[in-house]
């Protein structure tokens, strides 16, 4: 029987020779991990057999068996579910896996000591295997096919694929334990382990030991099925673990059963820490559909939107059919009732947590908040609960600040939230526009999230009162009243400033829409704003880092009336060189905001001159 030997994708090279090496001293996750891939196998057979019943007729009730053999020194894992043929082994087995692996990927830093710590952090799945064994065996065969075929690898650059006489459908992993793993070739370690990590679980697990009977170690019933009382937090924690290819403790479990006009049983974790592939394009969800128990689908965006896609869990329905389509699933009314139950239910319990757990539930929202606040982009119906669970940084102490606290601290005056966008905090902090609410004591929200720039003008105001951008149009102060805890301001010497805004229109043409004086600015002599209608600066810049045609907005120059350098301008407006300075003084201004000169050689020639006096 002819064999082929095949080189491992140079990605899973990197992380068998990590756990050929490893050190980490819980190893027993291998078994979790092989466990779980082979309950996945029994769900997905299940679920083609409602179409293809033929699929099933050569097995008998799905089963896991973990055998032990201490002759032998090997420890297998079998299952009688979907199965893989030749291309399914190498797809699966030889290439990068998606469970968790490609972010596992991303951590490693080539520090063999901190790498090592990333395997307690991340479920690796099959390859979790190499961390016990030095040889591993996979015989499969696919369900509906005939050919079963054993896949070989030492974990050390390649795999071996050949045809087998195997019969029995399903897949059989036979590990041959390294010396230092012999720990797990005793049936009580490997019951504990399956009780430990596996007992939710709902294919039975059956353990034996080579020419004995195998028996039933787990409860082999679906964990959402049963009474809340009957569940203790460490199987809520390993039935996330399990669900979620996670190693955090979730930060908020929710389990309920709707009864009624329509049932089902939702079982939902919140992770403590953001699942790596969070922000990722497909915006992949991270919760199972069930139907009376049966596995339907992993991949079903219509049991939670793609802004809660942090979530992790299951839904199991009683009201849908097990025959439904993919196809079907889009436009099912029961499903659509289903989805605006869950999310009332998340948003509800959230604002709970937040009322009961302020200080917890900051920590939430510094992790999840930017992926929520798509849903007041995306989601009329909540955006209201949405907006009360929202929290921002603003220049008030840095401090995270809900919007219905920002309002009552709004200073007389005040008609609208102002708030800045783009970048990080800190650069958000330093910018010129803050300067004259800050001398005014009127708080800016600080909105570093991309996705700020296309909810705001989407829900447009807070409790009547409007968002506004301190850097779009102009910043209309004088009807706020000062804070009379802060210094007075210091009122601009009289100066004819008329004439140099006239002169430095002339010089910059077209390269600015306008020229005036600022109220916004008490340190920096100048700055750029976009026009009241216009689009916002840091807007028109993210549409262009993604490709986007939009054409340049000239922007208006505002000039600080109480900058030194402004005032010995003014007063020598008819200088030949006032023209240079309005080009080096717009220069500096694109700066500030981060863009890019359009003539950087004409900048420098510029300054040059104006240094060499």
């Amino acid at each position: 029987m002819s064999e082929d030997t095949l080189q491992f994708q140079a990605e899973v090279g990197r992380i068998l020779h990590l756990m050929v090496h490893s050190v980490y001293s819980n190893k027993e996750i291998f078994l979790r991990e092989l466990i779980s891939n082979a309950s996945d196998a029994c769900d997905r057979l299940r679920y083609a057999a409602l179409s293809q019943p033929d699929l099933t007729a050569d097995g008998g009730a799905f089963e896991i068996t973990v055998t032990v053999d201490k002759d032998t020194a090997t420890v297998a894992v079998a299952d009688n579910g979907i199965g893989m043929n030749r291309e399914d082994l190498v797809e699966n087995l030889g290439t990068i896996a998606r469970s968790g692996t490609g972010a596992f990927l991303e951590q490693l830093s080539g520090d063999a000591r901190k790498d090592v710590a990333l395997i307690g952090q991340f479920g690796v799945g099959f390859y979790a295997a190499f961390m016990v064994a030095d040889l591993v065996e996979v015989t499969s065969r696919k369900a509906g096919e005939s050919q079963a075929w054993t896949w070989k690898s030492d974990g050390k650059g390649s795999f071996t694929i050949a045809e087998s006489d195997a019969d029995i459908r399903g897949t059989r992993i036979v590990l041959h334990m390294r010396d230092d793993a012999k720990e797990f070739l005793e049936s009580s370690r490997l019951r504990h382990i399956i009780q430990t990590y596996s007992d939710h679980i709902a294919v039975p697990i059956r353990l034996a030991e080579a020419g004995k009977d195998a028996e039933t170690v787990n409860s082999a019933s679906a964990l959402w099925t049963r009474s809340r009382n009957e569940i203790t937090e460490e199987q809520y924690t390993e039935f996330y673990h399990h669900v979620g290819h996670a190693f955090d403790k979730p930060w908020m479990t929710l389990h309920w059963r709707a009864e009624g006009r329509i049932e089902y049983t939702g079982l939902l974790f919140i992770p403590t820490s953001r699942p790596f592939d969070l922000f990722r394009p497909e915006r992949r969800p991270g919760v199972k559909l069930y139907v009376k128990r049966v596995f339907i689908t992993d991949e079903c965006e219509e049991v939670v939107p793609g802004w809660l896609r942090f979530l992790r869990g299951v839904v199991d329905s009683e009201d849908l059919p097990l025959n439904i389509s993919r196809e079907m699933l889009q436009h099912n009314p029961v499903l659509t009732q289903i989805k605006a139950a869950v999310v009332r239910r998340v948003l509800g319990d959230l604002e709970k947590r937040a009322e009961s757990d302020a200080e917890g539930y900051l920590g939430f929202w510094d992790t999840f908040g930017q992926v929520l606040k798509e849903g007041l982009y995306e989601e009329p119906a909540h955006r209201d609960t949405l907006l009360k669970l929202a929290r921002f940084r603003s220049t008030r102490d840095g401090e995270w600040t809900s919007l219905a606290d920002y309002v009552a601290r709004m200073r007389p005056g005040q008609e609208a939230i102002h708030y800045i966008s783009g970048g990080e905090i800190d650069a958000l902090r330093r910018s010129p526009h803050l300067e004259g609410f800050a001398a005014k004591g009127v708080e800016v929200l600080l909105l570093p999230d991309a996705i700020d720039d296309f909810w705001i003008p989407s829900v447009g105001a807070y409790e009547g009162k409007s968002f506004r951008s301190v850097t779009r149009g102009a910043a209309d102060l004088d009807k706020i009243e000062a804070d009379p805890e802060k210094t007075p301001e210091e009122k601009p010497e009289a100066s004819d400033l008329g004439a140099l805004i006239a002169a430095f229109k002339t010089q910059l043409g077209d390269s600015v829409k306008d020229v005036r004086s600022s109220d916004r600015l008490t340190e920096s002599p100048v700055c750029l704003v976009a026009d009241e209608g216009g689009m916002d600066i840091h807007m028109e810049r993210m549409l262009k880092m993604h490709g986007q045609n939009v054409p340049p907005t000239p922007r208006i120059l505002e000039l600080n009336p109480r900058h030194s350098l402004i005032r010995k301008l003014a007063g020598e407006a008819d200088s030949p060189r006032t023209a240079d300075m309005a080009h080096l003084l717009l220069d500096q201004a694109r700066i500030i905001e981060g863009e890019p000169l359009p003539d950087p050689a004409a900048f420098s020639r510029r300054l040059s001159a104006l240094l060499a006096g």
